[in-house]
This record gives structure tokens, C-alpha cells and sequence, in this order.
């Protein structure tokens, strides 16, 4: 009996484990993609103070994006040359525990990409990590990190229109996460925590002037400055987003029915087993 039993709960836990991985796919897949990186000329000794330093700051970092989408330190140290400034900044739209785990992968990339080097930056698709021993913190900053474009559609007046509209609302709306939709057009732009309402204004502003004079009429832009960004696409990220949430309804659904399904399998087989050692046992 207590075999046939062990079976069965194997068995029904498995099922639960392959159903589960079917319809709960990682939603890291695609936060977690890289966009960039680059690290500082300038390196730091082995077991330094710096080390150190930085190690209690990237801890820092990836504590933090437990419970917040951004956040930033200073590690003070006796020498101004030990001290390490960063930051982390998630997108938007990403629930915490996507956040948590994204800084987590940057801060993993960023430590193998830029060993031993005293500033280093990483972009993933849902996060931005960076730390240096020169204080950037609240200053701002419109150099172009990434520009990308896609492939030109020709001028199409109501595909134009719809981009120029998702670009006007990136550019009037305030905070420092718009997401914005027009027709099959899809937009968003962020700034770092770190600056004011006016810088981040400011910086996004330029994103969306060089995303418009540098991509023309290409279906999609991505414009990354040092502190902010303006993306577009059509039929981008925002509307795959929303597929993606009503298939994991779909999905959420799908698997209820069959749990129920597995529970009812699982009490039936208890079920037979038990009347025939019962039925077994008085035929004795």
C-alpha cells in the first residue's frame, strides 16, 4: 500500500511540475536580454579598499530592487579615491520580483564584464546597473550610449502619424516612466531617478528630437542617453506585453482545470486502492 501511495504522489507532484512549466514561462526571458555595457579604462587592486567597497555596493544594489524599482548609494570611504557611487534603475512597468531579478543578472553581467575596473555600466531590457569612483549621481547627462533603428517603411502618412503622436505623448507626459499607444504604435521613455523633473524633461526631449532626425521613418527607434530613453515600435513591447498578460490568463485558467483534473485522477486511484485492500482484507 504504502508503495502504490508513493507512486501516486510522485507521480501527481510531477504532473504538477510539467504543467507548471508550461504555463508559467520565466518572465526574465526577455528582461534579462543585454542591450549594452562598457566599463571604465581606470582599474582597482586586487583585495583593495575599492574591492570592498564596491562589493558592499553591488550587494547593496541587488538588496534594494527587493522592495524598490530604483534606488542609489554612496560608500563613503577614508580616501575619496575609495569611494563608489551607483545606482539601478528598473523599468516602469516591471513588478518587483521581475526587478529583483533583473538588477540581480545585471549585477552578475557587470561584475564578469568589468572585472577589476574602478566604473562599469549594464543595460538589460528591463534594468540599468552602473557604479564608477566619480560621482555621477543627479547629474545629467545626454550623451547617445545606443541608437538603433529599424528598417525604413517609407513614408506612410497614417504610420507617420501614429509614431508622431506616441513620440508627442512621450514627450508631454510627466514622471519618469511614460508608456504610450497609438493605432498599432507603441512608445516609452524613462529617466534615471536621480534627476529632477526639468533634467529628466530635458533628456527625454533630446531622445525623442535625435529619434525623430535619426530614424526617420523606420518602423521602430531605440535612443539610449546617458540618463533616459525614448523607444517605439510597431506593434512593440507595450502590445506584446498585453498578448502575453491575456495569454497567461488563458494559461492561468488552462492550468486550474487540469490540477483539478490530476486531484480527481489522484483521489480516485486513492480511492480503488483502498476498497480493494479493504475488499482483499475480508476476503481473508
Amino acid at each position: 500500500m504504502e508503495k502504490i501511495m508513493g507512486e501516486v504522489i510522485r507521480g501527481f507532484t510531477l504532473s504538477l511540475l510539467i504543467v507548471n512549466c508550461l504555463f508559467y514561462p520565466s518572465a526574465s526571458d526577455s528582461t534579462d536580454s543585454f542591450l549594452f555595457g562598457g566599463c571604465t579604462q581606470q582599474k582597482y587592486s586586487p583585495d583593495s579598499p575599492y574591492q570592498s567597497n564596491l562589493h558592499s555596493l553591488l550587494t547593496s544594489l541587488v538588496n534594494s530592487a527587493t522592495y524598490s524599482s530604483y534606488n542609489n548609494y554612496t560608500i563613503v570611504a577614508s580616501t575619496q579615491s575609495d569611494v563608489v557611487y551607483g545606482l539601478y534603475q528598473c523599468r516602469g512597468d516591471l513588478a518587483i520580483p521581475d526587478c529583483a531579478t533583473c538588477v540581480a543578472r545585471a549585477v552578475t553581467r557587470i561584475g564578469s564584464t568589468c572585472s577589476q575596473t574602478c566604473g562599469g555600466a549594464v543595460q538589460l531590457e528591463g534594468c540599468y546597473v552602473k557604479y564608477d569612483n566619480a560621482t555621477f549621481l543627479g547629474v545629467e547627462d545626454k550623451t547617445v550610449i545606443l541608437k538603433k533603428c529599424g528598417p525604413s517603411v517609407g513614408y506612410n502618412p497614417d504610420a507617420m502619424s501614429s509614431r508622431d503622436a506616441v513620440l508627442a505623448g512621450l514627450s508631454g507626459s510627466g514622471g519618469a516612466f511614460r508608456g504610450v499607444g497609438s493605432g498599432n504604435v507603441q512608445g516609452m521613455a524613462q529617466c534615471a531617478g536621480d534627476l529632477s523633473f526639468v533634467e529628466c524633461q530635458d533628456c527625454i526631449s533630446e531622445a525623442i528630437r535625435r529619434l525623430r532626425s535619426d530614424c526617420g521613418t523606420a518602423d521602430s527607434g531605440d535612443m539610449f542617453l546617458g540618463k533616459c530613453y525614448a523607444r517605439y515600435s510597431t506593434g512593440g513591447a507595450h502590445a506584446d506585453s498585453k498578448a502575453h498578460d491575456k495569454s497567461s490568463n488563458e494559461g492561468e485558467k488552462t492550468f486550474a482545470i487540469i490540477v483539478g483534473l490530476l486531484a480527481g485522477v489522484a483521489l480516485l486511484i486513492i480511492f480503488l486502492v483502498f476498497l480493494r485492500r479493504a475488499f482483499g482484507g475480508e476476503g481473508k
